[in-house]
């Protein structure tokens, strides 16, 4: 009997929470306040029959490696265009078609390839669906607990709210390589010939801008060494299209910048630029050009390559292989290592540094990138490890902390500043909070974090300026010391200096001591 009235009394209750629950639908519905799940859609496939009629844009790196990325592309088939380098403009209609709340890259990339669109629609004429039908997008992208989580999502969005719903975007994974975020890529091969393209365009990108940052602060001639850069760019875009080897095209660059007169005598700061990687890489108003302010400025400016961020991402996979060699048998997710074989991993991937460090060296050497050494990223985690756990993902990783302590210990610069997007957690909290533990430990370090929004660029300058300021101090002091150490005047360090064949050489780079190019002079020319 009791069994049967509590039966009763639940059904009952279930009864009521039914008509409550209809209830409140019902009166939901009334107000709109329900939504049905939405789903993101997944549009057109990229096939082998739309490559000969379709053009891939490109933008998201600095304006060689785009333009080298898209002479490679069209040297193995494919029709490509690069995007200018994003501006305010581009800021403004990322602002306007994206999220909120979003971080400054993502909506300048973004903002970037919706203003082209928009020109081809609105300039040129083109209707969406031909620009949809005739036009995909190609950028980078990578995994972790920042814009790059929801990159594809946050493109699609825009480009839906824009009026461009069904537009097809490819993204560089950090991880795993290529994905097509719009469905099948059968029209885009990723094979041997893809990947040693492209990676011989990153490279010699690398090489091209790293020369470019060595010579153009010392130029005698304003101007020199940008008209020079610029045929060499044109040199080396028009061989990668061609497919030919490009080993004559850097020769033929070698013999350009040899001819740049320059003058070491002058002490300047070393400010090297880390950070998130797209606003420490781009060269517009993502970071309020910040490289060009720095040089008008009268500093030597260090910038990190893209090839660092390739044997950042060859270390990550392997050490995570590693780390999960004693769990491959219950490592059974989609690129788990169960019923594979890790050992064959851990050679590819150890084959692909080798050819990544060794193709870089050959480069550097023929351009006249003299004695500069890509990080061991092995020795930068080391550095960071007491500060940074190497497991910790997102952004740089450790690899910011790792290389502040490595510029302090190496002598490499006279400032680090350190560049994110306004809000980026990963960054942020680096710089914020690890970073100033280190800095409390080398007191003498001068770093300073910055954050962009697209606007506020003179407070974001008169900041570089103060920090500029004293490393400029740093820069004349050591000098100065050189001078008097060696017992040499400087006007006579300046002669030896100009009727030396060997120290007078735009390639030159004497033994370093210490992060000024002049200082270093002074020691050499006076043994």
């Amino acid at each position: 009997m009791l069994n049967t009235t509590s039966n009763e009394n639940l059904a009952h209750q279930q009864d009521i929470e039914d008509q409550l629950a209809a209830f409140a639908e019902t009166e939901s519905r009334k107000l709109g306040l329900v939504r049905d799940q939405w789903i993101e859609p997944i549009h057109e496939e990229f096939t082998d029959q739309q490559v000969a009629n379709t053009t891939i844009l490109i933008s998201g790196l600095t304006l060689a490696h785009d333009r080298f990325c898209c002479a490679a592309l069209k040297g193995i088939g494919y029709r490509v265009k690069t995007l200018d380098c994003p501006d305010n403009d581009a800021l403004r209609f990322g602002r306007e078609f994206g999220n909120r709340g979003q971080c400054n890259p993502t909506y300048f990339t973004v903002g970037n390839l919706i203003k082209h669109l928009t020109y081809l629609r609105d300039d040129q004429g083109l209707s969406t669906q031909s620009i949809i039908k005739k036009y995909i997008y190609l950028t980078a992208g990578a995994c972790g607990p920042c814009r790059f989580g929801t990159y594809v999502t946050e493109y699609r969005k825009a480009l839906r709210d824009a009026g461009f719903e069904g537009f097809r975007v490819l993204l560089f994974q950090q991880q795993g390589g290529i994905k097509f975020a719009a469905g099948s890529n059968e029209g885009l091969k990723i094979d041997f010939k893809f990947a040693s393209s492209i990676v011989k365009a990153m490279i010699a990108g690398d090489v091209l801008n790293l020369m470019a940052y060595r010579l153009r602060p010392y130029e005698t001639i304003p101007g020199n060494v940008d008209k020079t850069i610029e045929q060499c760019k044109d040199i080396l875009a028009q061989t990668l299209e061609s497919d030919r080897y490009i080993i004559k095209a850097l020769y033929q660059c070698r013999s350009l910048l040899k001819q740049v007169d320059v003058d070491y005598t002058k002490p300047k700061p070393v400010v090297s630029i880390i950070g998130e990687f797209w606003a420490m890489t781009t060269e517009g108003d993502g970071n309020y050009h910040l490289q060009r302010f720095l040089e008008n400025e009268g500093a030597e400016v260090d910038i990190q390559g893209v090839t660092n961020w390739i044997l950042f991402m060859i270390w990550e996979n392997r050490h995570d292989t590693l780390k999960r060699l004693e769990l491959r048998h219950h490592d059974s997710a989609k690129k788990g290592l169960k019923n594979t074989r890790p050992a064959w991993k851990l050679l590819k991937l150890t084959v692909a540094e080798f050819a990544v460090r060794n193709t870089f060296k050959l480069y550097a050497n023929i351009l006249g990138l003299h004695h500069y050494h890509l990080p061991d990223i092995d020795h930068i985690s080391s550095l960071a490890e007491k500060y940074f756990d190497k497991d910790v993902r997102g952004g740089e990783g450790f690899m910011e902390v790792g290389k502040l302590i490595y510029f302090i210990e190496n002598k490499i610069n006279h400032l680090t500043i350190s560049v994110k997007p306004f809000g980026c957690m990963p960054s942020s909290g680096v710089s914020d909070g690890v970073q100033s533990y280190v800095t409390a430990k080398w007191t003498d370090a001068l770093f300073l974090p910055i954050e962009t929004t697209g606007d506020g660029a003179v407070n974001v300058q008169s900041r570089i300026q103060m920090q500029l300021f004293k490393a400029k101090e740093k820069s004349r002091h050591e000098f100065h010391f050189a001078l008097e150490k060696n017992g040499i005047k400087e006007v006579d360090f300046q002669r030896r200096v100009k009727n030396s064949i060997v120290w007078h050489h735009p390639f030159v780079r004497p033994k370093h001591l210490t992060p000024s190019i002049a200082t270093n002079l002074i020691y050499a020319v006076s043994n």
